[in-house]
């Protein structure tokens, strides 16, 4: 699209030119372990239309219909534009019945989508191509693209959702990694193993908002407070404080982890919740660092993302 011209310069004056935004559409779908999201964007970038599903757990025989319902209301909504519908994009867990136990799913449950290949499922639901990519992987490309990778060359990618993960940026490119797997921060070890029999709890463990849904439930509240603003005031607040203080440390811990190996740009931490939450969130990061000993390493810069939880869709 032409835009004004510009005059007041040497020469001739200048038309600026800008993508339209009717040029072209897509849509994202993410699905999460406690909610789906379908999102319509238009070729600027910006979200036309959004549907959402929450439920327990995505069960398969019923998420997928629901799938192929959205995403053909979607194309209709286009009118005559629906042509200019060329892609979709899914974002799912590269093992969405993982970790099952702490869900509280069987062993079954699990293996259904451990197995179901979500790509081929969707292709089969429409004429244009379809597209999978880790959901946290596809949070760190919206923020690569629309977000901080304007400004950053590489940096680590940490988006705190139902299970908390990542994505990796080096020299402005997704940096994959053999399995595609690369920034996989929720299976980090939050200290050293103690033996055969003991483990040490992962990342996920301590800074999901899963954790928080419990401290919730354990107290007769709304586990979906977790995500909006109710978590920052009463009667949600003080269980929100505490898992506060447990999510800070274990993400300051793989800020300091990530340096050590990267020596990154920065780090940019984002998530699934209100912005107040994630603007407290990063402080107390901030100040759960401070009792980290950076000898040796240049101190990461950590930085709020800029695309919110729309990122994965």
């Amino acid at each position: 699209l032409k835009q004004d011209r510009v005059r007041g310069r040497i020469g001739q004056p200048s038309v600026p030119l800008t993508l339209n935004p009717d040029g072209a559409f897509s849509i994202g779908i993410k699905i999460g372990r406690r909610s789906a999201d379908w999102l319509l964007v238009d070729f600027a970038g910006q979200v036309r239309q959004r549907e959402s599903l929450d439920y327990v757990f995505p069960d398969a025989s019923t998420l997928l219909p629901a799938i192929a319902e959205r995403l053909n209301a979607m194309r209709d909504h286009l009118g005559v534009l629906r042509d200019r519908l060329v892609g979709v994009g899914v974002a799912a867990p590269f093992q969405l019945g993982g970790w099952h136990k702490m869900l509280g799913l069987s062993q079954a449950q699990s293996e259904t989508w451990n197995q179901l290949d979500l790509r081929a499922q969707v292709q089969a639901m429409t004429d244009v191509p379809v597209s999978f990519a880790k959901d946290t992987s596809a949070a760190c490309v919206a923020e690569l693209v629309a977000g901080r990778g304007r400004d950053l060359k590489s940096f680590l990618y940490l988006f705190v959702d139902t299970f908390v993960g990542g994505g990796l940026v080096i020299n402005s490119h997704l940096h994959g990694g053999l399995h595609g797997n690369a920034g996989a921060v929720a299976s980090l070890p939050s200290g050293l193993a103690g033996g055969r029999d003991t483990q040490p709890a992962q990342l996920i463990h301590h800074a999901s908002l899963w954790e928080l849904e419990q401290r919730l439930m354990a107290h007769g509240l709304d586990p979906h407070g977790a995500y909006d603003e109710r978590a920052l005031s009463e009667p949600y607040v003080n269980e929100t404080r505490a898992w506060l203080k447990q999510a800070a440390n274990a993400l300051a811990h793989a800020v300091v982890s990530g340096t050590a190996f990267l020596d990154i740009d920065a780090v940019v931490i984002d998530g699934s919740f209100c912005r107040p939450l994630l603007a407290t969130l990063i402080a107390e990061t901030g100040q759960a660092l401070q009792h980290y000993n950076w000898e040796g390493l240049w101190p990461a810069n950590v930085i709020e993302g800029t695309v919110g939880p729309d990122a994965p869709a």
